[in-house]
């Protein structure tokens, strides 16, 4: 039965297209076990960067649940401290989660086995141990790291966040980043999306200045996480970010395990090859997370979650991530390459807007179109090369997809302008209003030919177009002068320009001019007249 325990891999990564799927079945076979599919659950899950010792820490815990479950439990409190030294079988077998340079574990693995544990208050829960991928291996994109610690932060209780000897600037940018990618994906936004963190230390070089163990690591954490008034902005924020995500955070320190443990490729896990000073803090660490009074279950929205109920979670959150509904995270050189690219674009458009609009703003008369045009294209030969002549990161072929941007929306922008200029010709302001106009005058002169001829059906036919036409201009005046109603005014619009283009002369004269250029005077006069000019 022993040799049928192992890792679980629950949360797939497929390596090609840069994605995650749930195991479904295999999470079911875990959670769904009639004796803990109703019992509370705490989730302990390790992540940091690949290569780390995630794996080595997570064996000790295995260790540490195995040592409880075969000794009775009012014991426990009398051999967390020797835990290591009295459990010899596991002390000596291999590590069950592998170790060595490159990656072993992908996407997310449930150790196989549920722990159920008899807390203090006389309740039992659940126990899980889980191992991510780890980050910034070579294969990974941003998304794939930012995806695993979410979903490793969402789902779990007790989130160790494994590092090496500090914790860098960069190590805290990383930790908004991911619970910031994983707080977008939870449907309810709580004071607290996340419960507790606790920042492993691995190869702690600095005893001197604060000591191995919980609370060395915690005088540590609070200098590192402290707020001061003369750091710069970026600086706080993270700070900021990181108390306002979880609801506890504390901060261990551990040290180096020994070179036989380290560079040795055949250590197998014996307790003889490992430094005694980390065997020490080891002993310290683990029951700290496990010792059934410190268990922390797992709680959203502050109701505790059971088995059962962390299938649901999985299922719900890993949808959100195979989707498009949040935004793609990038590498620092990569958000820092488009926002300086973006602020280019953002210049160089300013820089068109202003010229056109000493040209045709509000203020300025109508300018003709042909005008126009020709400012236009000075005006973004210049925009386009100021954006050249700006230095920015991403490489040629990055900041010319900007470059294609930027031409896009000065395009935009100039149909924006010439539509406002056309505003402000007298002849296409007026067009509807004459039109109208001119309906009235020849429904009334038809009234009065066909009445005059006794064709009183026609002429009662032409005074009720009359009729409209007036009404209509009527309601047209009331809508500009107003605001109100503006479909109204806008459909009036629309049939006065449909009775102008088929009605009017326009059409055949431009083309009588194209046949016949001896005729180009009517043309003119024709073609100014149809607001071409």
């Amino acid at each position: 039965m022993r040799s049928k325990l192992g890792p679980i891999q629950v949360v797939l990564a497929n390596e090609d297209e840069h994605s995650f799927e749930l195991d479904a079945a295999a999470l079911e076979r875990i959670l769904l076990q009639d004796h803990v599919k109703d019992l509370n659950v705490v989730v302990v899950s390790v992540a940091g960067a690949f290569r780390k010792g995630k794996s080595f820490l997570l064996d000790f815990m295995l260790r540490y649940m195995h040592h409880y479950n075969m000794y009775l439990p009012f014991l426990m409190p009398h051999l967390t401290s020797s835990f290591l030294s009295s459990f010899p079988a596991l002390a000596s077998s291999p590590s069950p989660f592998g170790g060595g340079c490159e990656r072993e574990t992908t996407g997310i693995q449930i150790w196989s086995e549920v722990f159920v544990v008899d807390k203090p208050d006389g309740s039992k829960v659940a126990v899980l141990l889980v191992d991510t991928q780890g980050a910034f291996d070579s294969q990974s994109t941003i998304k794939d790291c930012a995806t695993v610690f979410a979903l490793s932060t969402m789902t779990s209780s007790v989130q160790v966040y494994n590092l090496s000897q500090n914790i860098q600037e960069d190590d805290l940018q990383h930790l908004q980043l991911f619970t910031e990618y994983g707080r977008l994906a939870m449907e309810e936004i709580y004071l607290k999306p996340f419960q507790s963190l606790m920042f492993l230390i691995r190869d702690w070089c600095y005893p001197y200045e604060h000591n191995y163990g919980l609370e060395g690591g915690n005088n540590f954490l609070e200098k590192r996480l402290q707020v001061k008034q003369n750091q710069h902005e970026e600086l706080q924020n993270v700070r900021k970010h990181v108390h306002s995500c979880f609801s506890s955070i504390g901060c261990f320190l551990l040290p180096h395990p020994g070179l036989k443990v380290a560079t040795n490729p055949y250590f197998d896990g014996r307790l003889k090859d490992i430094n005694g000073d980390f065997k020490k803090a080891l002993a310290k660490l683990v029951p700290l997370l496990l010792a059934p009074e410190r268990l922390v279950e797992k709680e959203i929205g502050g109701n505790k979650v059971t088995c059962r109920d962390l299938l649901e979670y999985f299922k719900a959150y890993i949808k959100i991530y195979q989707g498009e509904e949040l935004p793609h995270p990038k590498s620092m050189l990569q958000a820092t390459a488009e926002a300086n690219n973006l602020t280019a674009v953002a210049g160089a458009k300013d820089m068109y807007g202003k010229s056109m609009e000493q040209i045709c703003g509000g203020d300025q008369p109508y300018i003709a179109p042909a005008d126009l045009e020709r400012c236009h294209e000075e005006f973004r030969e210049h925009s386009v090369g100021h954006f050249r002549s700006v230095k920015k990161m991403g490489g040629e072929e990055f900041c010319q997809r900007y470059q294609s941007q930027l031409e896009a929306e000065l395009d935009e922008a100039y149909g924006n302008f010439s539509r406002h200029n056309d505003g402000k010709n007298i002849f296409h302001t007026a067009r509807t209003p004459a039109t109208l106009f001119a309906v009235m005058f020849v429904t009334y002169v038809v009234s009065g030919v066909t009445g005059f001829v006794g064709l009183s059906a026609l002429a009662s036919l032409a005074n009720l177009a009359m009729g409209v036409a007036l009404l209509s201009l009527c309601a047209w005046a009331y809508v500009k002068f107003s605001g109100e109603f503006r479909e109204v005014g806008t459909m009036i619009d629309l049939v006065a320009e449909t009775l102008w283009e088929q009605v009017g002369p326009r059409q055949e004269v431009v083309h009588f001019k194209c046949l016949d250029e001896n005729r180009y005077d009517l043309c003119v006069i024709v073609y100014f007249l149809s607001d071409k000019s």
